[in-house]
C-alpha cells in the first residue's frame, strides 16, 4: 500500500470548499438549499473578455507559451499595476501563474524552510496557513478581532516578528471579513516593517476594484516606496473580473523571486493556460466601467444584509469596506440549545445549525482562525439572499 508525504498531514482540506460540497450534496438530494459559502461573483465574465478568448483560440493561441506568462499577458499586467497602483515594473519582474493562490503557492513554497515564519493576520483566507505549513515554516496567526475592525496594529505586528520571519501576508481587502487597509494604517504597518530588514511583504490585493463607501485603495509597495524591493504584489482577474474558472493570477516583485517563481513552475504546471491568457489581457487592457455597476449591486447586497443581520439578536455584523463577504460575531449564540436539545459549543456547530434547521450554508469562522462568527458571501441574487436573512432570523429565533 502507498505511503503519503509527510507535508500532506500539515494540511487540511479548504472549509469553504467542504461547505460548498456539503450544500450541493444536499441540494442533489432535493433538499432547499441556499449556499453562501462560496467566494466568486455571481456575474458572468464581460462578453468583450468572452470574445478574446474565442479570437485566441481561433487565431491558434493554443499551444505552449513562456512558462510563466506570454508577454502579451505580462504587458497587460505591467500596465496595471502603473495605471492602478502606480507601480513600475520590468517584465522580468512579473508572474503569470494559474490563479492568485498558484501564486501565493509558488512564493511560499520557493522561499520557505523548516524553520522559518510567516505572520498572519487572522482571521486569515484559508490557504495562508496551510501553504505556509505545507512547506514546513510555522504560521503565526495575529488575532485581529471584531474589536480592531479586523486589521492588524503596528505594535501587533512588531511584537509577531522574529528573527525567523520570513514574510508577512496581508489581504486587503480581506477575504472573509471584507476589512480594507487606508493608506495611513498600511503607512504604519510599513514603519514596523523598515526596522525589520529580513521581512518580506507578501500582499493578496485580489478583491482591490471591490470597495464601497468611497474607500481609497492601497498597496503596501505603492504607499511605501523602500518597500519595492521586498515586497510581492500578487492580484488576479478572478474576482474585479468575474473569471474564477479561467485561472488566472499574477504578481509583480524583484526579479530574482520572480525567477524563482518560474523554475518551479517550470516543474510543477509550465505555462497558464493560452487562452485564459489571452482573456485576461482583454480584461485588464479593456474599458473598466462596468466594475461600477457591479460594485453598486455588490454594495446594496452588503447593506441589505448588514442590516438584517445585525437586527438579528446574537449577531454582531461590522459594514466591510471591500470584497463581498460579510463576518458576523457569533458569540451572543454560543451556549443556546437548538429545539433538540444541542447545546451550540461553537460556531461549527451554529453553521451545521443554519444547514441543518434552514438549508443555508455558511462557513464556520474556525476555518479563518477568527471564532466565533462564520462567513456569508453575498455574492449571490438579491432574493435569495433575503430569503437566506429571513432564514437565519427564524432559525435563531428557535434557539433557547
Amino acid at each position: 500500500m502507498i505511503t503519503f508525504a509527510a507535508a500532506l498531514d500539515r494540511i487540511k482540506p479548504s472549509p469553504t470548499i467542504t461547505v460548498t460540497n456539503r450544500a450541493a450534496t444536499l441540494k442533489a438530494e432535493g433538499r432547499d438549499i441556499i449556499g453562501l459559502g462560496a467566494g466568486e461573483p455571481d456575474f458572468d465574465t464581460p462578453d468583450f473578455v468572452k470574445e478574446a478568448a474565442i479570437a485566441a483560440i481561433r487565431a491558434g493561441q493554443t499551444k505552449y507559451t513562456i512558462v510563466d506568462g506570454t508577454v502579451a499577458a505580462k504587458e497587460a499586467v505591467r500596465a496595471k499595476f502603473k495605471r492602478d497602483n502606480g507601480l513600475d515594473y520590468a517584465l522580468d519582474q512579473i508572474t503569470i501563474n494559474a490563479g492568485g493562490k498558484h501564486t501565493i503557492f509558488n512564493a511560499l513554497v520557493a522561499t520557505l524552510d523548516a524553520g522559518d515564519e510567516v505572520v498572519i493576520p487572522a482571521p486569515y483566507w484559508v490557504s495562508y496557513p496551510d501553504i505556509v505549513a505545507f512547506t514546513g515554516a510555522t504560521p503565526v496567526a495575529v488575532d485581529c478581532g471584531v474589536d480592531a475592525g479586523f486589521k492588524m496594529t503596528p505594535a501587533q505586528l512588531d511584537a509577531a516578528i522574529t528573527p525567523r520571519t520570513k514574510w508577512v501576508i496581508l489581504n486587503s481587502p480581506s477575504n472573509p471579513t471584507g476589512a480594507a487597509y487606508t493608506r495611513e494604517e498600511l503607512a504604519g504597518l510599513a514603519e514596523v516593517l523598515l526596522r525589520h530588514p529580513h521581512v518580506w511583504v507578501l500582499t493578496d490585493d485580489m478583491y482591490e476594484h471591490i470597495v464601497y463607501d468611497g474607500f481609497a485603495f492601497a498597496t503596501i509597495a505603492q504607499v511605501e516606496p523602500r518597500l519595492y524591493e521586498r515586497t510581492l504584489t500578487v492580484n488576479g482577474a478572478s474576482k474585479a473580473y468575474a473569471m474564477t474558472g479561467w485561472r488566472i493570477g499574477f504578481a509583480g516583485g524583484p526579479a530574482p523571486l520572480i525567477k524563482a517563481i518560474a523554475k518551479l513552475q517550470s516543474q510543477s504546471t509550465s505555462n497558464p493556460c493560452s487562452i485564459s491568457m489571452a482573456a485576461t489581457v482583454a480584461a485588464l487592457n479593456g474599458d473598466q466601467s462596468f466594475l461600477v455597476e457591479r460594485n453598486a449591486a455588490f454594495k446594496a447586497r452588503r447593506d441589505m444584509v448588514c442590516a438584517a443581520l445585525n437586527a438579528i439578536p446574537g449577531l454582531r455584523c461590522p459594514v466591510p469596506e471591500g470584497a463581498f463577504y460579510v463576518y458576523p460575531d457569533c458569540a451572543g449564540l454560543i451556549g443556546k440549545r437548538t429545539p433538540d436539545g444541542t447545546v451550540l459549543a461553537d460556531d461549527d456547530a451554529v453553521a451545521t445549525y443554519l444547514l441543518d434547521a434552514e438549508g443555508v450554508a455558511v462557513v464556520p469562522g474556525s476555518g479563518f482562525g477568527g471564532s466565533p462568527a462564520f462567513r456569508i458571501s453575498y455574492a449571490t441574487s438579491d432574493a435569495l439572499l433575503a430569503e437566506a436573512m429571513t432564514r437565519i432570523a427564524r432559525a435563531v429565533e428557535r434557539l433557547v
